[in-house]
Order: structure tokens, then C-alpha cells, then sequence
């Protein structure tokens, strides 16, 4: 995988999905934003990890915009000031995350045995508290949240 650390944006497919974030017009990011976390949560079967990374990139870019959450920092994340997200996509946002943790997702798999695994995990597990932050995570996953 083209991955250098544990952040949401810390990667190749979710530098890239900032990149077309960043050129898609303002008043369609939203939508893109939407459909990057429904196709993580609407895949039938296996998560790819390419998917799971752009969903986390979005989620990151939700819970950003929550209480609590960080801003994104990092150069390879969306260079341009984002609209403010419908309050529909955090629990979207947190479905995507409980399937990229999921014991059927390839990026859980991956970060299962890294050495900077628990790392991975802990990142996981404080966007998802920023954006649900008195609900628990789906049983059905590869470690505790």
C-alpha cells in the first residue's frame, strides 16, 4: 500500500481523493463527499482497500467539522476550504467506518499485522468517537474501537 503514516490523508488513494476534491466544483463536493462513504458502506461483499481509504479521508473531513474535531492539517489533504456538510453525512460517516474496520474490509486487514497497526486503530477510534460520540461500534470488527 502507498502509505506513509496513520493519518486519514496519509496515503496515496486518499491524497488523491483530496486532490479531486479540490477540483471538483464547491457546490458538488458535498455529493462527492456522499458517495465516497456510500460506497464503503453499500459494498456487498469485500472492502476494497482503496475505498476504505477514501472513506476515511471523508470521514476525517466530516468529523473535522464537528465539536471536537481536528482540522485537517496535512499537505496531502484538500487544499481549498470545503462547504459546511449536511448533518446527515456523520452517521453515514460513522457507518463507513465500522465497515472499514470490518473483519470483510482489506485496510483493516493490512493494518491487522503493520508494526504502526495500534496507531492506525487508535486514529480510527478518535474520529469515530468525534463523530458518535455516546454510541458503540458495531461488534462485528477486526479489533476494539
Amino acid at each position: 500500500m502507498g502509505t506513509w503514516d496513520v493519518g486519514p490523508f496519509d496515503n496515496d488513494e486518499a491524497a488523491d481523493f483530496a486532490y479531486t476534491l479540490d477540483e471538483t466544483a464547491p457546490d458538488r463536493q458535498e455529493e462527492l463527499v456522499r458517495a465516497t462513504l456510500n460506497r464503503a458502506v453499500q459494498v456487498p461483499d469485500y472492502l476494497e482497500s482503496h475505498h476504505g481509504q477514501e472513506a476515511v479521508g471523508a470521514a476525517a473531513l466530516i468529523a473535522a467539522q464537528r465539536p471536537g474535531g481536528e482540522q485537517i492539517s496535512t499537505s496531502y489533504g484538500p487544499e481549498e476550504a470545503l462547504p459546511v456538510f449536511a448533518d446527515d453525512l456523520q452517521p453515514l460517516a460513522v457507518e463507513a467506518l465500522d465497515r472499514v474496520v470490518a473483519e470483510d474490509s482489506e485496510l483493516a486487514e493490512l493494518w491487522r499485522d503493520a508494526p504502526d497497526g495500534p496507531k492506525w486503530r487508535q486514529s480510527i477510534s478518535l474520529l469515530h468517537a468525534i463523530l458518535a460520540p455516546n454510541s458503540v461500534p458495531q461488534k462485528e470488527t477486526l479489533f476494539d474501537l
